[in-house]
């Protein structure tokens, strides 16, 4: 299931969470519903690199549910997105969500991009393009690009080639779920070499523990 999310935890318990993850995990495994989640993004969330299939592992539950969301209402476009997620009850989303949010998986081993452009895209990242009235992509998903709530995803050692592909998503009107249009502004900036650039420097950083949901940042 590529990226993913709609409601937010908000009704779940700390002590629930666990078992909300375990459910997630379950319906993971044939016979469950979302079993065809695993032949494309592994096992452990991790995705695959080379196909531009992006990593779930660690992303933020609220995010991960308000893209299913998404793929349901087709404010993001895939088909089999689409079928996946339209075959979910809003439990087993919830469910999903929680459970990949939770995991703490290795990245796949990939080929580093070139030293210039990984640092023309850590660049952009940081202070943008002024030339372009462009602010740097850190100021919403964060300065270690470990992502903001349920709006701005983790983007940190997410697949440089699934980057690329959803920032020209939005440059095509294909993804239209950002708040308040501000991914397709930015996209509609970028150059195609700003574009490999900040995807090179993305997929290079480390990634570092998974976002908290708001339940498990409770007292």
């Amino acid at each position: 299931m590529r990226s993913v999310i709609g409601g937010a935890l908000l009704f779940v318990g700390v002590s629930s969470l666990p078992a909300l993850a375990d459910d997630g995990k379950g319906i993971t495994k044939p016979p469950g519903r979302a079993a065809s989640c695993t032949p494309c993004h592994g096992l452990n969330g991790e995705g695959q690199p080379v196909r531009g299939i992006p990593r779930l592992a660690g992303l933020n539950a609220d995010y991960f549910e308000r893209q299913l969301a998404s793929f349901k209402n087709g404010t993001r476009r895939n088909r089999i997105m689409l079928m996946i997620a339209s075959d979910l009850s809003d439990d087993e989303s919830k469910a999903l969500a929680s459970y990949y949010a939770g995991m703490m998986t290795p990245k796949p081993q990939t080929t580093p991009a070139d030293r210039a452009v990984i640092a023309a895209g850590a660049e952009l990242a940081a202070n943008g393009d002024p030339s372009k009235d462009l602010q740097g992509c850190g100021q919403c998903h964060g300065a270690e690009g470990l992502g903001a709530g349920s709006d701005f995803p983790r983007l940190a050692g997410q697949s440089a080639l699934y980057i690329e592909k959803m920032l020209r998503s939005w440059k095509a009107g294909d993804r239209k779920n950002d708040p308040g249009g501000v991914m397709a502004d930015v996209a509609n900036k970028l150059s195609d070499d700003q574009i490999k650039s900040v995807a090179a420097y993305y997929e290079s950083l480390p990634i570092a523990a998974p976002a908290p949901t708001p339940e498990a940042s409770k007292p």
